[in-house]
Parts: structure tokens; sequence; C-alpha cells
């Protein structure tokens, strides 16, 4: 039997992820789409990384689990999954005569703006610090865009808390699956002197029989002169497709932050008691994802 979440999360946030930029101009990672726009990016590997460093901050995840005693940064190798709940979830690659690799239990996209970026540009120099001792200003440039973003993550319970010899009780899957939904509700990323917050104002998923994105490249937005509108025309038609004899709809909810969408009223319309609010969202989805962690046992 296969269990599996999967949620796909908008949120509004400025400048994600740099790259490596040209002389003394910061550039935004982009994406480039064939209608013309570009789309700014953060990839996976940095919510990745911002997932890891609060479950630190707030759980104490172990990060001790690193070395480079084989010439390349890696994990450990007498480090398994269960002192280490970064390795539990976003899997691992051990290099050596015989390598060990898990792959990803949890699976992350990148986090995409849903609208386009219009080369906004900040002017910014140093003068604070240079007329303290009378010196002329370093000068830079970097690319500003402030947007709604979208990225999905798939969780395969199944494999939760598994790894060859290793299955930790179910108590320990359930608390670990508890703590990553926790941290998405409450996401953030520290980037140049600013805290973005991450945290979902729209979430769509549930747990599954599959361990499948449905509503990846699903969600994008009607814009309006004064206000976003949710397209949820896509998001319908996939909860009316079906997957071994049940509708995806059957077992998708929807989470909604209040006052953000000027389609509010519409998306409560056409899906009734499917909406809830983002609490709501999170603390029935860990009760499903509970009750699948202990079918599976």
């Amino acid at each position: 039997m296969k269990k599996a979440i999967t949620v796909t999360v908008v949120f509004q946030a400025n400048s994600l992820n740099y790259g490596e930029g040209i002389s003394n101009i910061s550039e935004l990672k982009k994406i480039h789409r064939a209608n013309g726009d570009v789309l700014t990016f953060a990839s996976r590997q940095s919510l990745r990384y911002d997932i890891v460093r609060l479950g630190n901050e707030l759980f104490d995840w172990n990060l001790n689990t690193v070395d480079k005693s084989k010439g390349t940064v890696q994990f450990k190798d007498d480090v398994t999954i269960e002192d280490s709940v970064e390795m539990d979830l976003f899997g691992y690659l051990k290099t050596s005569k015989k390598s060990q690799k898990r792959p990803a239990v949890a699976r992350l996209s990148h986090a995409i703006s849903l609208e386009p970026y219009n080369s906004d540009m900040e002017f910014l120099n140093n003068m604070g610090l240079a007329a303290r001792i009378d010196e002329d200003p370093n000068l830079a440039n970097i690319e500003q865009h402030e947007s709604l973003y979208t990225y999905t993550i798939t969780l395969d319970l199944t494999r939760l808390g598994r790894d060859g010899e290793v299955d930790l009780s179910t108590q320990e899957k359930t608390s670990r699956l508890h703590q990553l939904l926790d941290i998405l509700k409450i996401l953030n990323r520290n980037i140049r002197g600013r805290q973005e917050n991450l945290a979902p104002l729209f979430a769509v998923g549930g747990v599954y029989k599959v361990a499948n994105p449905f509503f990846l490249g699903r969600v994008s937005l009607d814009t309006e002169e004064k206000g976003w509108n949710m397209d949820i025309g896509t998001i319908h038609s996939v909860c009316e497709q079906t997957f071994a004899g049940n509708k995806v709809g059957e077992e998708t909810r929807i989470g909604l932050l209040n006052g953000v969408f000027s389609n509010e009223e519409y998306i409560h319309d056409v899906f009734g008691e499917k909406v809830v609010s983002i609490e709501e969202f999170f603390e029935r989805l860990k009760s499903d994802a509970t009750e699948a962690l202990g079918e599976l046992e």
C-alpha cells in the first residue's frame, strides 16, 4: 500500500535567490518563458536549506553529520537516518568503494514567481560607513522582484523512517512529519539583511495513494488592476482526475488566508467545505498523514 503527501503552496516574498551576477550587478535567478515572461525563482536547494535551518533552530535537528574525510564534503559514514532527520527526509549520497545512496523521501520543486519580473533595480552604496573615514562609497546594483511564488513538496510516507535495516518507530516517524509540516507553515528565508516570510497564503493538497505532485505547475494567477485572483479552473480540473478509482478531489483540501485574493468568495463557492484556513489545512494534513502512517505499520 502506498501513501504520500503532496502540497502546493503560494506565498509572497521579495528577491529570494541571487546568482553569480556581472560586475557590480547582483542578478536574480530567472527562468525565461516562451510567451516572453521572465520569472524569478528560489531554487529547491535554497528551500531545503531553510527547512533544515529551521529544523535545527526549532526542533534541534542534528547538523553534526558532515565531514570531508574522503576529499569531498558529504555525510559521515557512521551517521544514519536514525541520527538525522535531514538525511531521512532529503536523502544522501556517501561515496566510497561501495557508495551508499538514499533517494529523497521529501521532494521539493523550485519556488517560481507567479508574476513576471519587470527589470526593477535597486541602487546601493555604503555611504554611511565611507563617510566615517571620509572615503568615497562603493556602489552596487541589485535586481528586485516582489511577487507571489509557488512551490510543491511531495513526501512518500511509505519510505519515511525506513532505510535498509533501520525502521524507526511510528511515534518517531509521526514526530518528524509533524515537525516538517510545522516548519512549512512558518517557513522563512534570511537573505541580504532581510527575513522574508515564505508562509502559505494559499495551499492545496492532501494525502494520496501515490507520491505524485498533482498540483505542481497547475497554480496560476488572473491579475486584476487592484488585486490578485487565483485561477482555480486548472485546480478544479485536476481534482476531477482519477487515480486508483478515486477522484483526486476526494482527498484534496484547500488552505486559504483570508483577505489576500480578490476571488476568495468564488473559491469558497466552487470548492465548498474543502476550503479551510491555513491553520486547519495543516492540522487536518497532520491528522490524515498520522492515520496513514498507522495504516502502513
